[in-house]
């Protein structure tokens, strides 16, 4: 047979597996105190094979005078049997009153074998069983471990698991030891349900919270998996999201589970009750210790009278306090809230304790669980180190910090009593999880067509919390690789360097008739100045070039000694006339040419820009990725002229303000704005700010602001150096579809403007003198053109839209459709009423 010959006889295996601990085995004989006056060494020992004859003698402890009396030989019995060395364990009489100890040994543990396993590897199951090859076998101890083994399935949401632990005997007292597992299929959430919610329906509920009811594309995520530790988790999550929110008397009583086995999948139900919001009726500072103004300490709460109730402003607020107290010197200070209800006004009257906190210092800082981080990593997240002063803020942050890491699973940090009473240590408990990342994304967008990336990242890099990330795109229109590298603590200070290597190559398409390629590079240091306040220092060098076909770039003829561009206006004002279309080298645009900022630029060659920027973020977002409340604003600057081939001065300004309103439906308002200023040479077209659906939607890409109006040409759009936008979306839930499914719809209105070309007007430079004949170039026909100039339109028209969109926060990533139809626009603007974008990582 495959395992050898299986153990015979029902009654005996039954024994070895499930029988009750032997306590007064059938065949032991107690005899009288008198008879068993002797000593350990009058104890003979029969059946032992393995275990040392004085190994078994030690389990018996004399009494006074060195005697072994009959309760020395009860506990002796116990203790073997405890041992779990031993089926069984008899006492018996021999001749002269001797103590005969009788045992059977367990058997040693060949190997351990899992079988029907698909899901979880055997080396997982192998580390979780307590069963080990050439271990002791113990029927308690497989009893453990099946229940183990079951445990893990069903963590990872398969409650059909059913384990069966098979022994199969082999020579010399040794066993195979077999689990065999029938996994099941998943177990999911089937329905989650509210009661007792008033103030926010199911669906805002649903958000708030990590559990996902089963739908077709579960197979693509966990969420909906049932996992009893993640349904108490999300207790604590609606409750913080109902104190958040001015509940302050909000209970989540309970979070009640059910196996529907007709759905074959469990119903969760969460009791709420939710009580009186609240408002902050004043907010006042009190302090117990001397010559410490309380109220000094105003400028950091972040409670306001008249606000909403917010326990975490209100959390804030004690950890900013509490760290500004120990910066003034007051190591020891602990900033306690308290607040008096008014349960008819509904207000809560908030108080801030000052006080003087136990003097208490930190004796160690013990790190357990992170056997590939560094432990220096873990430590520089604190700004408390062992010697210093106990507070609980600090550590309080600290803990929040490592959790923001994304390096583990769980972190959780307590305290432990030091060597004296005024000394503690930190137990800095951990579980790490895989940080590194290989991701295929694809995507399409009506803008740059079907696009495709693999990429390679690691979080933790070596272990020293280093981040590297390599990406390869190729897509219809975009192609390119990256490079990028961060140091998040730059010489030991929370300064975070980042370098980043790039290629970039944009192909012509519809919307632009040349291409670019941009080679770069660019070192950056990133500050965060507060929770919600940021700073990144820049500096950018690149490289960059345009390309057109043979065809737009063949106007290159001669008149004179001067360069020549005619344009059409200038060959019809000619006696006689240029034949643009003819082959007497002068035909220009007999089939279509790319405007002269194009191909001047190409003219041009490879161009080096050399900038120095900066970008200052304030963000108050609920959650980035889906948000319903906060504000986001962005403020950057970009100077070019260290060095280089070109100078400017680039300003951008861009905001978003989100706003719950009523039935789950958010507001967003979003202001954007920029200038682009010349600083000594003359500006290049590829500078120029470009607009489209990014500024008002239902515009084309690059279709808004200044063009060329030649009609044999191409005519680009030229871009501007202003622009500013203005939107107001509403996003609404399709309250009729399960929250699972993800989709959302939108209405907006878009408004904007960008003009004010700056670029190239004139085949010749500036400095030189025109051509004989030829007349300035041209803004806004019917006027005349020239023989070198550019004829464009640069109308300050305001351009506005509404429209409709379907959000989809899919498996495959987020999607959108935009349908928007222009209500102003200008007399060369192109426009595109829908767009689609989207992308996702497998």
């Amino acid at each position: 047979m495959k395992f050898g010959l299986r153990l015979r006889g029902g009654l005996l295996a039954t024994l070895i597996m499930f029988g009750a601990p032997v306590v007064a085995p059938v065949g032991a004989v107690f005899v009288s105190s008198s008879a068993l006056a002797q000593t350990v060494q009058s104890i003979s020992v029969e059946g032992n094979r393995r275990v040392e004859v004085e190994t078994i003698r030690s389990y018996f402890k004399p009494g006074p005078g060195g005697r072994l009396d009959q309760a020395a030989i009860d506990d002796g019995l116990k203790a073997l049997i405890e041992t779990g060395l031993f089926q069984d364990v008899r006492i018996n009489r021999g001749a002269g009153g001797q103590i005969i100890v009788s045992v059977v040994e367990n058997p040693v543990i060949g190997r351990v074998a899992f079988e029907g396993n698909k899901k979880i590897k055997d080396e997982q199951l192998t580390t979780e069983v307590q069963s080990k090859a050439r271990g002791t076998f113990s029927r308690a101890m497989v009893q453990s471990d099946t229940l183990r083994i079951a445990e893990i399935y069903r963590r990872s949401g398969r409650y059909d698991v059913r384990v069966t632990p098979e022994v199969i005997e082999q020579p010399n007292n040794r066993v195979d030891l077999i689990f065999t597992i029938e996994e099941g299929a998943k177990t999911g959430v089937k329905s989650i349900e509210f009661v007792g919610n008033n103030a926010f329906s199911s669906y805002r509920l649903r958000d708030v919270i990590k559990t996902r009811e089963s739908n077709l594309l579960s197979f693509l995520a966990s969420g909906d998996i049932y996992d009893p530790d993640r349904v108490e988790a999300d207790r604590d999550l609606i409750r913080r999201f109902y104190l958040k929110n001015g509940f302050a008397d909000v209970q989540v009583v309970a979070a009640l589970t059910e196996y529907d086995p007709e759905k074959k999948g469990f119903n969760v139900t969460f009791k709420i009750e939710e009580g009186a919001q609240y408002r902050v009726g004043s907010v006042d500072f009190r302090s117990s210790i001397p010559n410490f103004d309380p109220s000094s300490l105003r400028a950091y709460s972040r409670v306001y009278a008249g606000s909403l109730y917010n326990v975490e402003s209100v959390e804030k607020s004690v950890e900013e306090m509490q760290i500004e107290a120990s910066r003034r010197g007051y190591a020891f200070a602990v900033v306690r809230p308290g607040g008096d209800r008014n349960f008819e006004a509904h207000t809560v009257s908030v108080v801030f304790n000052i006080d003087e906190g136990p003097r208490t210092y930190i004796e160690r800082i013990n790190l357990r669980g992170n056997t590939r981080t560094r432990d220096y990593v873990i430590r520089r997240e604190f700004d408390i180190s062992e010697g210093d002063a106990y507070n609980r803020a600090l550590v309080d942050r600290a803990e929040r910090r490592l959790k923001n890491l994304d390096y583990f699973k769980s972190v959780k940090i307590t305290t432990e009593p030091g060597s004296s009473s005024d000394r503690v240590i930190l137990i800095v408990d951990m579980e790490e999880k895989s940080t590194g990342d290989f991701s295929i994304s694809g995507g399409y967008s009506t803008t740059d067509g079907a696009l495709a990336e693999v990429s390679v990242s690691e979080r933790n890099l070596l272990g020293r919390g280093l981040f590297a990330k390599a990406s390869v795109t190729y897509g219809q229109y975009a192609r390119g690789y990256s490079l990028s590298f961060v140091e998040p603590y730059l010489l030991d200070y929370r300064v975070a360097l980042g370098l980043d290597l790039y290629q970039r190559e944009q192909l012509s398409n519809s919307y632009i008739s040349y291409g670019t390629k941009t080679l770069g590079f660019s070192p950056r240091l990133g500050f965060s100045l507060r929770e919600d306040l940021a700073l990144q220092l820049r500096y950018s060098v690149y490289q960059q070039q345009i390309s057109l076909p043979s065809y737009l770039a063949n106007c290159n003829n001669n008149l004179g000694t001067s360069a020549f561009n005619p344009s059409p206006a200038f060959a019809a004002s000619q006696i006689p006339p240029i034949d643009l279309s003819s082959t007497n080298g002068l035909g220009c645009y007999a089939d279509g040419e790319a405007s002269l900022p194009v191909r001047k630029e190409l003219a041009n060659g490879k161009t080096l820009t050399s900038a120095l920027g900066y970008t200052l973020t304030y963000n108050t977002l609920d959650n980035n990725k889906n948000p319903t409340d906060g504000l986001l604003i962005d403020f950057r600057q970009d100077f070019a002229g260290v060095g280089g081939d070109v100078s400017y001065l680039k300003t951008v300004a861009d905001g978003k303000y989100y706003a719950p309103l009523v039935s789950d439906i958010v507001g967003i308002v979003r202001l954007q704005g920029g200038i682009l200023t010349k600083i000594n040479d003359d500006l290049r077209m590829l500078d120029h700010f470009q607009m489209g659906p990014n500024l008002v939607r239902g515009f084309a890409p690059n279709g808004i602001g200044p063009r060329d109006l030649n009609p044999f040409g191409t005519q680009d759009a030229l871009g501007g150096t202003k622009y500013w936008g203005a939107s107001l979306e509403l996003q609404m839930p399709f309250w009729f579809l399960p929250k699972e499914v993800g989709l959302k719809g939108a209405v907006y209105a878009d408004a904007g403007g960008l003009y004010d070309y700056k670029g190239p007007t004139s085949w010749f430079a500036t400095n030189e003198v025109n051509a004989p004949g030829c007349i300035p170039s041209t803004i806004n026909p019917p006027s005349a053109g020239t023989c070198t100039g550019l004829v464009y339109d640069d109308s300050k028209v305001i351009r506005s839209s509404v429209g409709v969109g379907l959000i989809w926060q899919s498996p495959f990533g987020p999607l959108r459709f935009d349908y928007a139809v222009p209500l102003t626009k200008g007399k060369y603007d192109r426009t595109q009423e829908f767009r689609f974008g989207g992308g996702t990582t497998f």
